[in-house]
Order: structure tokens, then sequence, then C-alpha cells
């Protein structure tokens, strides 16, 4: 017979359910080439070229282009490093209840990061596109955030139940 704390909860399958379509979002957007990642990105660049210049059409060309190339680099960045967050965050809330520096907080790290390793590799099978080690460190730093968060929120929600328990 398992004891209680090695079942997995409800919630924890849930998010493990969570963390494999996240994985899966990830891998399809690796299997892009180069021609359907820009236009997957571009869309957003677009959006924040208007955040960025709200006079990005009376500027020359030179300059929109300069414009248009570090939008389009900060919109994929951020992209790797959200959809990361989301991967550490579910993996992290499948991992379950633990402390920041623990066993368990380590793997959800090294998951991160050999997901990350893979999704790079994997990315060097589509046309145009390339193996980056920034890229990596991005998603593993995203994913370290989106764990982070987890545990935030697991300290909040046992905290809450803590004071109602004492209340009750």
């Amino acid at each position: 017979m398992q004891n209680k704390s090695s079942k997995i909860s409800a919630l924890q399958l849930i998010f493990l359910v969570l963390t494999i379509a996240v994985m899966v979002a990830i891998f399809v957007l690796s299997a892009e080439n180069a021609e359907e990642s820009s236009k997957t990105s571009g869309s957003m660049t677009k959006v924040a070229v208007k955040i960025i210049d709200k006079d990005y059409s009376k500027r020359s060309l030179y300059r929109q282009h300069e414009i248009w190339n570090t939008a389009s680099f900060i919109v994929r960045k951020l992209a790797h490093f959200t959809i990361y967050t989301a991967l550490g965050f579910c993996a992290s809330m499948t991992a379950g209840k633990r402390k920041l520096i623990s066993l368990k907080s380590l793997c959800v790290v090294v998951f991160g990061f050999l997901y990350a390793l893979s999704d790079e590799l994997h990315q060097t099978m589509s046309e145009g596109r390339s193996c980056e080690f920034r890229d990596m460190m991005i998603d593993t730093g995203g994913a370290v955030l989106g764990m982070i968060f987890s545990l935030i929120i697991m300290y909040i929600v046992m905290h809450i139940i803590n004071k109602r328990k004492e209340k009750a």
C-alpha cells in the first residue's frame, strides 16, 4: 500500500496533462520551418512595433527595418521565455508541494533544460532553423520562473488553508 505522500492527486494529474499539452505545443512550433515561424511571430511583431513606435510608418525604410528587427527579436525571445514559463509552472505543479531547494525542484529545472535542449535539436530538422545555446538558456530561465511562480502560489494556497483551519 502506498503512503499518502507518494499518491498523485487529481490536481497533479491535471497539471501532468497540461505539461504534456505545453510540450506538444512547443514541439509543433519547433517543427515550423523558418518561413512559417516568421509568419507565426510576425503578427505579434506588428503589435509590438505599434506599441514601440507610434510613428513607425513615418520613419525611413532603414529605420523601419531596424525597429522591425529589434521588435521581432524581442517577440521571439519573449515567446521562448513565456512558453517555457508555462512548461515550468505546469511541471512544477505536477511535482507537487515542496521547498524551493529540493530534489523535486532540481528535477523540474533539469526537465526544463533537457526539454529546451531537445527542442533546439528538433529545430535543426526544420528548414532554415538552428540550435541556439542562448535560446536554451532563455527557455531554462522561463522554466525556473514558472517553477518559482508555482511555488509561490502553492505557498499562498497552503497559507490560506492553514488560516481557515485555525479559524475552524
